[in-house]
């Protein structure tokens, strides 16, 4: 009789069972080992330090980060606010592959999100209200115009700072 489970040994036989030191190894109770799957994390290259868990979503197809006026621009903005580059994270979308929006925010944990631009709202973001700030959990998520739109249009500026004071 061969028994794969030790302990059905216990029912159908009430005397005590000695193994052999050679036959232990095939009653072991140990789980059978099966290998970990890991699921390969992405990397980022971003700029800034997230101390303050604030995320800026841009997209430059030519750019390795942002274009510099725009740069001078967006941290203009969050100097106003309180922030410094060391505070914040920018991540230029378009150079992070086919990132989704739960990757970027497992990775960078972001309290508060800024998408600049159509172009920048990563995959996976549905039903984002332009110039809005919307609360996601514990996250605030603001999607507004990107810097292109801003430096072409003064209205667009001041739609944008104003909803920035609200974050």
């Amino acid at each position: 009789m061969k028994v794969e489970d030790t302990h059905a040994l216990y029912f159908i036989l009430q005397d005590e069972l000695y193994l052999l030191d050679e036959d232990k190894s095939l009653y072991s109770s140990a789980p059978i080992w099966q290998p970990e799957i890991q699921t390969q994390q992405p990397v980022f290259n971003y700029l800034g330090s997230n101390k303050k868990n604030f995320l800026v979503l841009v997209s430059y197809d030519e750019y390795e980060f942002m274009k510099d006026e725009h740069l001078a621009a967006l941290e203009s903005v969050l100097g106003r606010m309180g922030y410094t580059r060391d505070d914040v994270t920018i991540l230029n979308l378009a150079k992070a592959g086919e990132a989704t929006l739960l990757e970027v925010t497992a990775y960078f944990d972001p309290k508060t999100t800024v998408i600049l631009g159509e172009r920048s709202v990563p995959a996976g973001a549905t039903d984002l209200k332009f110039n809005h700030i919307e609360t996601s959990g514990d996250m605030k998520v603001l999607y507004t115009f990107s810097f292109d739109e801003m430096m072409a249009d003064v209205n667009n500026k001041k739609v944008f700072w104003e909803q920035m004071k609200s974050l």
